[in-house]
């Protein structure tokens, strides 16, 4: 046998070794899913029992060793790479599988919390419970005048933090003069963005509460959660407006524009699907947070939708929060529990939808 045919059955041997490495970590990785599958639909549809907390445990503590068994899965293509690959072929393929298998569980786990609210969540949920307020101490009813404060306190957020974000946005780009200055006030929207939201409730309820007398309102609500999501729209917006090319620019001002009409007529409406997409994102973040609206807008019961900006208001996230902790039945509520997070989450997931079709259904549109 001469030296190439040795090569080259040496390489056959290597790729059929790959692929049978390949075929087995599959069928490993779908073995300990398959695991966490079952072990969440035990858990979902277990009966109600003193030894829940023994249940949870045994579940967590199942799940931990299974997340063993993944991050092993994981180990798996690196070693195999570097037995029958050399140099810099072997790091990117290690790098590509290692890189491959993190994003399916990640999507795996966001796929089994969707499965285990739709398995304990679908119970509670039918047109009475969406259309009606709750009742008998918030141990039955619906949720009727949490979904309109949840709606009423976002809708004020966005029209709040939209306008003086975009606004903001506009003078970061297109006016304000590079150097120090700007690089601070960068810098402090970032960090603005990554505040806890619990420190923007208790600004709300120092400054609109009480200082300017708001009280707990649903205007004081709508003007924290704006706050809240204000470095958000802010960096979206820039960032959208630092995508239109230039010479676009350049095309406006060379048949005469100002600088503000070019603004107005050329580089919004260019920059508008980044700006909404990224404004919508920041509204996700608006429906789903407690924390500002706790101190600022929420009332533990109503029976009224809000009827002016100074009336208190249910929502959504304040009311799983009471649901889980504050009632005398708890467990006796945990169905309602669950159907309020499925509402929330189906209100939050199609937000984020909504803001992905926007996105790419005018990036297929731009001819840049």
């Amino acid at each position: 046998m001469s030296s190439q045919d040795f090569q080259t059955a040496i390489h056959e041997a290597k790729s059929r070794l790959a692929g049978v490495f390949r075929w087995m970590m599959v069928c490993l990785a779908a073995a300990v899913q398959a695991c966490l599958l079952s072990q969440l639909l035990a858990y979902s549809f277990r009966p109600s029992s003193p030894e829940a907390v023994g249940t949870v445990l045994s579940l967590l503590a199942s799940l931990t060793a299974n997340a063993c068994g993944v991050l092993g899965v994981l180990f798996i293509p690196v070693l195999l790479a570097y037995l029958i690959k050399d140099g810099r072929s072997a790091r990117q393929d290690a790098a590509f599988w290692v890189l491959k298998w993190i994003t399916i569980i990640i999507l795996d786990i966001f796929a089994l919390m969707l499965l285990h609210l739709l398995i304990s969540g679908m119970a509670a949920i039918d047109l009475e419970f969406l259309t009606s307020p709750p009742g008998q101490n918030m141990s039955q009813g619906g949720i009727f005048p949490a979904i309109i404060g949840t709606l009423y306190l976002t809708i004020g957020a966005m029209l709040i933090a939209l306008p003086l974000g975009v606004s903001a946005a506009i003078y970061l780009s297109e006016y304000a003069t590079r150097g120090r200055v700007l690089r601070l006030v960068r810098l402090g929207i970032s960090n603005l963005a990554g505040v806890p939201s619990i420190v923007f409730g208790l600004f709300g309820l120092a400054l609109f509460c009480i200082f300017f007398g708001f009280g707990t309102s649903l205007l004081a609500g709508s003007l924290t959660l704006g706050l809240l999501i204000l470095p958000t729209v802010i960096e979206a917006s820039e960032e959208a407006l630092r995508q239109v090319p230039s010479h676009i620019r350049e095309a406006s001002y060379s048949v005469g524009a100002t600088r503000w009409q070019t603004i107005r007529s050329v580089v919004l409406p260019a920059a508008l699907p980044g700006i909404l997409s990224g404004s919508l994102m920041g509204l996700c973040r608006a429906a789903g947070e407690t924390a500002p609206i706790m101190f600022t807008a929420a009332t533990f019961f109503t029976l009224q939708t809000p009827g002016s900006l100074s009336d208190e208001v249910m929502a959504l996230p304040y009311h799983v929060y009471v649901l889980a902790t504050s009632g005398t039945h708890i467990e006796a509520t945990r169905p309602l529990q669950y159907g309020t997070v499925l509402v929330l989450t189906s209100l939050v997931l199609g937000l984020s939808l909504v803001a992905i079709a926007i996105r790419s259904r005018f990036r297929k549109a731009q001819k840049w």
